[in-house]
């Protein structure tokens, strides 16, 4: 089974390189997300079952990856948090769930909604993208069968044939591993662009435990060539802003200094930098 789902990685890759039409949507969705966040909106991903619950741990690791609000990207899984954990039999068939799940979230026609399925005929994330088309919001499917309902729902299509599954009917081996992958690829994309991310490194990264708040150190001494001492103390004296501690030890000046070009540059870190 391993052996079957291990190439898959690389197919996805080969597939976007190769096929014109999906590189483009995909562009174009991570152009729709970004511009939803700059005018005060959010990423909302909709799935259930293995779908949903891909959905909620991409959803869960923008905030510490990326330094962001929980509230910019976030997931709806049918059958709720009982559903991430276990089965709720039946929560992906009510239509009438995911209207009611949605108006509680208050979209607007400012979000982007991203409907997960693989099937492409789930109820639940029919009726979330029907809901949102409604809406004004900006509609996005992410499916393994092109030719299904979801297509004509959606804006923007993200099909990804990733062949049948090893195990007959199990979407969460290959169709849900190229889902996973779809919204890293999407997540990381958008927050590259809204410039949470310097060169490769997490520059918004939060210290939420001892591993991370040591790579936190590596990564301002990698990106400014200082040393690691160097590193931690400009980010103790810049109060453990990592973009001030960047502007610190690149441009050579003080904690103040570091945050009035910062704060000049509304956060734009290479605008900061001068780069």
């Amino acid at each position: 089974m391993s052996v079957a789902i291990a190439p898959l990685a690389w197919r996805l890759d080969a597939r976007l390189r190769e096929a014109p039409e999906d590189a483009e949507a995909f562009a174009r969705a991570v152009d729709a997300i970004v511009k939803a966040i700059r005018n005060g909106g959010r990423l909302i991903y909709v799935g259930a079952g293995s779908s949903g619950r891909m959905a909620v741990l991409d959803a869960a690791e923008c905030p510490p990856t990326f330094g962001t609000s929980p509230a910019l990207v976030q997931a709806l899984n049918a059958g709720g948090r009982p559903a991430v954990t276990g089965a709720v039999e039946g929560a992906e068939d009510s239509q009438a769930n995911a209207e009611r799940d949605l108006r509680v979230k208050k979209l607007t026609r400012r979000d982007v909604l991203v409907g997960i399925t693989a099937s492409g005929t789930t109820p639940y994330v029919l009726a979330a993208l029907q809901h949102a088309r409604k809406r004004g919001a900006t509609t996005v499917a992410v499916t393994v069968n092109p030719n299904t309902p979801v297509a004509q729902l959606a804006k923007i299509l993200i099909a990804t044939q990733v062949g049948p599954e090893v195990l007959t009917g199990s979407t969460r081996l290959k169709a849900g591993t190229a889902q996973k992958m779809v919204l890293n690829m999407l997540s990381t994309a958008a927050m590259a662009r809204l410039g949470h991310v310097y060169e490769n490194l997490m520059i918004d990264v939060k210290p939420s435990n001892q591993k991370v708040s040591a790579r936190i150190v590596r990564i301002l001494a990698e990106a400014s060539g200082k040393r690691l001492s160097a590193a931690k103390h400009a980010l103790r004296q810049a109060g453990h802003n990592m973009r001030v501690a960047l502007v610190m030890l690149k441009l050579d000046v003080s904690a103040q200094a570091a945050r009035a070009k910062v704060a000049q540059a509304k956060g734009d870190l290479r605008e900061a930098l001068g780069e």
